[in-house]
C-alpha cells in the first residue's frame, strides 16, 4: 500500500480488481453521479459501507436522521412521535414535518448520540401504528456543542 501527503492529509494508495461488467458498471455509475473519478466514487461506497458498519457493531456517537412517512389520520399518532420526541430530548435535535397530499406526512427527526440508541429509537418510530415506513440514516460526525456546560456556583447554603 502505497501512501501519498495530499493537501494537509494522506490518501493510501491500494489496487483493486473487478470483473470487467462491474467496471464497466462502476464507469457509467461515476459519469451519472458526476464523480471526478473511480477512486472518488469507491471512496464515496466505502466511506457509507463502514459508517454502517461502525453503526452495526460500535457505540459511537454518531449524527443522523429518522425519515418517518405515516398516516395523519391515525388517532394519536402524531401525539405519540412527539411524546417519543420529548422522552429522548437528549438525542433529538431537532425535527420538521411536512403534511403531504392524501393524510399523509413526511417527518424528518435531526438525532446524535450512541448509534445502538439511536437505532432504538427508531425501531420504536418505525413500529408506530400508522407509521408506513421509516429509515434511520447515520454519518460518522458530530454536531457541535452550541452552549458549553457552565457549572453554576454553589450557594452559601448548599456548602453547609
Amino acid at each position: 500500500m502505497a501512501v501519498k501527503k495530499v493537501g494537509n492529509g494522506t490518501v493510501s494508495r491500494i489496487s483493486v480488481s473487478l470483473p470487467e461488467a462491474m467496471a464497466k458498471d462502476l464507469d457509467r455509475m461515476v459519469v451519472a453521479r458526476g464523480f471526478e473519478s473511480r477512486s472518488q466514487a469507491i471512496a464515496d461506497m466505502m466511506h457509507r459501507s463502514l459508517v454502517e458498519h461502525k453503526s452495526e457493531s460500535d457505540d459511537e456517537v454518531m449524527v443522523g436522521t429518522i425519515t418517518l412517512f405515516y398516516r395523519n389520520s391515525v388517532a394519536g399518532l402524531q401525539k405519540l412521535l412527539a411524546d417519543m420526541q420529548a422522552r429522548h430530548i437528549d438525542e433529538v435535535i431537532s425535527s420538521l414535518h411536512v403534511h403531504l397530499a392524501h393524510n399523509k406526512t413526511m417527518e424528518v427527526i435531526l438525532v446524535q448520540g450512541p448509534a445502538s440508541k439511536l437505532q432504538k429509537i427508531a425501531d420504536k418510530m418505525t413500529s408506530c401504528r400508522g407509521v408506513i415506513s421509516g429509515r434511520m440514516q447515520l454519518m460518522a460526525a458530530l454536531i457541535p456543542q452550541v452552549h458549553p456546560f457552565i457549572e453554576k456556583p454553589k450557594s452559601k447554603q448548599a456548602k453547609k
